[in-house]
């Protein structure tokens, strides 16, 4: 039987769109990866666009040898490394608390959970209880509040409900606690979501920096988006390519696409890694029956 013309099209087409997709991300970044290499007459003529013109690589010499970046790089790698872990011991065990039928008061739990999603908390009181919880100028400012999400804990708590009901049955028959009942049943299912979870919470805490501007006042404790947003929209990248002896070499705009790249290449370059587990997480989580 002969494949009807539109089906053969589809994955045509379809692929041609995904195409055009990742061009638009990619885009972006060989662009700032071209100013940054390029020569500076050339950068401030914007005449780079996806190729450097005039190769020169003083715009990275000239970061490599700020000591602040390499500060707020250590920032930010350790926020988002024990902020992902404190966002998964929160996330798991209270996700799988809610999807206990013995637990009591659970509905409420979940209803107060839910109201989350229309009601968040305004900036000043959510200043005032950082103070109040001495958290204020350190980083368990940037990591403890945004912790717990209501999405990542209802679609938890919906994984944990699918899990077959006779499998932890089984488990409490052969003399495991409810705690070791979640760490050797619930986890090892659960990789998939885990690994979703995981992933962009630590993509999300890398990126952000609103709560830094808040909350910190020390420059040693700025992670690194702060630092590029204070280059970027504070002009402070015509301070450092003025005062740089390379001043000649390099040009605010291409300080601030080197900088760019430089928060940007840390997550590009550990996501393939982490892809790689996610999708055997995947693969094992599948088999859950």
């Amino acid at each position: 039987m002969p494949v009807p013309r539109k089906l053969r099209l589809f994955p045509l087409v379809n692929g041609m769109m995904f195409v055009m997709l990742c061009l638009t991300m990619i885009a972006p970044i060989v662009h700032l990866a071209a100013v940054s290499l390029s020569a500076p007459v050339y950068a401030n003529a914007k005449l780079v666009v996806f190729w450097p013109k005039g190769f020169n690589v003083e715009v990275y010499r000239t970061i490599f040898a700020m000591a602040n970046i390499w500060k707020s790089l250590g920032v930010s790698v350790y926020i988002t490394v024990l902020g992902t872990l404190i966002c998964l011991a929160f996330t798991l065990t209270l996700a799988y608390s809610l999807s206990r039928p013995s637990m009591k008061g659970r509905r409420w739990v979940l209803r107060g959970i839910i109201v989350t999603f229309v009601f968040s908390a305004p900036l000043i009181p959510n200043y005032l209880v950082v103070r109040g919880l001495g958290m204020e100028n350190t980083l368990w400012a940037l990591m403890i509040p945004g912790a717990l999400n209501a999405f990542n804990v209802i679609i938890m708590k919906t994984f944990f409900q699918g899990i077959s009901s006779e499998m932890f049955d089984a488990g409490k028959i052969d003399g495991c606690s409810e705690l070791g009942v979640f760490s050797r049943i619930a986890l090892p299912l659960s990789a998939p979501v885990v690994a979703t979870v995981a992933l962009f919470h630590a993509v999300g805490q890398w990126n952000s920096y609103f709560a830094a501007l808040i909350f910190i006042r020390s420059k040693d404790l700025l992670p690194l988006q702060v630092l590029l947003r204070n280059l970027i929209v504070e002009e402070q990248a015509s301070n450092v390519a003025s005062t740089t002896e390379l001043s000649g070499l390099l040009t605010p705009e291409m300080l601030k696409a080197g900088i760019t790249l430089f928060a940007t290449a840390p997550i590009l370059i550990v996501y393939p890694f982490l892809q790689k587990y996610f999708v055997k997480g995947a693969m094992v989580g599948s088999l859950k029956e």
